[in-house]
């Protein structure tokens, strides 16, 4: 679990086994149509004080989020930015050239994070040596993967030269998969939320309805603050202003090792998105 002290505002951040500091607390874009609506929610969340977006390739809208970050008054620098390789550009040479086309769209220069978006067979590992090559050659900060259980970390680990810095997952309260997060933690893999709301499932969960009481918080804040508790990075998605505020209104409470505990214990490997194994590519 983490240090509830080093939880301490919206721009705090957890520290990569490479020694770059990733905001814990960060905006997801999922489904924000590329246009005004993804310009504006990236600028409401920089000028918020958020310093972390989260992108695809996949999502189709690498040209509003970088458009938004240009049009904000955030420095460059100062944005931990995130994007994810497809399915259908995994291997070496399509690795480079979906990375060049990313930084394209975004209108930067560099990434702060490049992710592997699924656990293609046969060419994630590919996939992962033009990571490796980026992150040398400086053109990303970190490398990690998305959707990655245990076996393929294990797998892929046993050709990498660098250990990926995060593994990004579907996870809420009825998809913890501790053993796969201490297998994280073990190995200095960041763990990172997809989906903390179960796409809107959780706000009608009784017990999150009992500890948002509990707390004077909103759903929403309890599970975001779960999330921080347990070490995990997360990003929620929102296109409007007033949530995006709310949902970084979570550092003046913390939750009991009970509430924790209880909150762990709902798991019941229940998924909303593709199982990693069965997805198909």
């Amino acid at each position: 679990m983490q240090d509830k002290k080093k939880i301490n505002g919206l721009q705090g951040t957890f520290k990569l086994h490479n020694g770059v500091e990733m905001p814990y607390l960060g905006l997801g874009t999922y489904q924000a149509e590329n246009n005004q609506e993804v310009i504006d929610s990236v600028k409401d969340a920089l000028e918020i004080g958020y310093r972390h977006i989260d992108t695809a390739s996949i999502y189709k809208n690498e040209e509003g989020v970088g458009q938004g970050i240009k049009e904000s008054q955030v420095t460059r620098k100062d944005i931990f930015l995130v994007t994810k390789v497809w399915n259908s550009d995994q291997g070496y040479e399509s690795t480079l050239q979906s990375f060049e086309d990313s930084i394209n769209r975004l209108q930067v220069d560099y990434l702060d994070l490049l992710l592997i978006h699924w656990p293609v067979k046969e060419k994630y590992k590919d996939t992962w040596r033009a990571m490796e090559y980026l992150y040398k050659q400086k053109k990303v900060r970190a490398i990690g993967v998305s959707n990655f259980l245990q076996h393929h970390l294990e797998d892929l680990m046993t050709t990498a030269n660098i250990v990926p810095m995060v593994n990004q997952m579907e996870f809420h309260p009825y998809v913890v998969q501790q053993a796969l997060l201490d297998f994280c933690n073990k190995n200095t893999i960041q763990y990172e939320a997809w989906s903390p709301f179960m796409q809107g499932k959780v706000f009608g969960l009784d017990i999150c309805k009992e500890l948002a009481e509990k707390y004077g918080k909103s759903v929403a804040q309890i599970i975001l603050r779960w999330n921080l508790q347990k070490g995990v990075v997360t990003i929620p998605k929102s296109i409007h202003k007033d949530r995006i505020v709310s949902n970084a209104d979570i550092f003046d409470f913390e939750l009991s090792e009970k509430d924790m505990a209880y909150l762990d214990s709902l798991d019941r490997d229940e998924r909303i998105g593709p199982h990693p194994d069965h997805f198909d590519f």
